[in-house]
């Protein structure tokens, strides 16, 4: 289905949560894709070029901010390092029941360090990783309200019941970078499909003119979304089938 749109002159897109690093473990060079979003928002690849075009990152003195709330609550969190060695990171680990958290941390093995509060640096991003306690995550976003910067809520992608709190620079989502394209390649926004997954799809579903998500979804996104079969039965090319029908 991808081909058919390169085919068809059709943008193609995905904006992902993923670092460019790991976003690379699971998509071949020759993946049909014309960019990559990736980081949610914060850096815009052009996948043809192998160039990036744009990449976003959180002042230090934010990054101070974010950091020394978190610890003060006894969060678990990384800083990511700017784009684009992202996938390397600082990090404070309160909790050794995280098992989430120390997940992540093996998968990094080689790329992360103990954070350091007396020398803060820019970062791409800051994300606490949480249990499974809504409340929690709320209670701090509303904690975070007079910090310049933007709160994502993301579902795990290891676990996948885990909230991640994602901390970006306060322009940046995957709508960002959707944004940014278009307004680079003369697109209109009418013209644009979105299909989506997770919460951190919000700001993406709500730019996009027609969005959909995945039968897979949290049923919050399908309760605002119409939703098609999951990703493991063909969704996306359910909703493109819709668009750019073969007969």
């Amino acid at each position: 289905m991808l081909q058919r749109l390169g085919q068809l002159g059709v943008c193609r897109v995905i904006a992902s949560g993923r670092s460019l690093y790991s976003a690379r473990t699971v998509l071949e060079r020759e993946f049909p894709i014309d960019y990559l979003v990736f980081s949610c928002g914060a850096g815009i690849l052009d996948w043809k070029n192998d160039r990036i075009i744009n990449a976003e990152s959180l002042d230090k003195t934010v990054v101070q901010e974010i950091t020394d709330l978190l610890v003060n609550r006894k969060v678990d969190f990384s800083v990511q390092d700017k784009i684009p060695n992202n996938h390397c990171f600082s990090y404070v680990q309160h909790n050794q029941a995280n098992n989430d958290f120390r997940k992540r941390l093996s998968l990094y093995q080689g790329y992360t360090r103990a954070f350091d509060a007396d020398h803060v640096s820019d970062a791409s991003q800051v994300i606490a990783i949480l249990g499974e306690d809504i409340d929690q995550f709320t209670i701090l976003k509303k904690d975070c309200e007079q910090i310049d910067t933007r709160i994502i809520r993301a579902t795990s992608p290891l676990n996948g019941r885990s909230i991640w709190m994602e901390f970006l620079p306060p322009q940046v989502s995957k709508a960002f970078g959707i944004k940014f394209l278009c307004q680079q390649l003369n697109i209109n926004q009418q013209q644009t499909v979105g299909i989506g997954n997770d919460f951190n799809d919000i700001d993406l579903l709500e730019y996009c003119r027609y969005s959909y998500v995945v039968d897979n979804a949290p049923d919050e996104l399908k309760e605002t979304y119409p939703s098609v079969s999951s990703n493991d039965h063909d969704g996306f090319a359910e909703v493109i089938e819709r668009f750019f029908p073969s007969t």
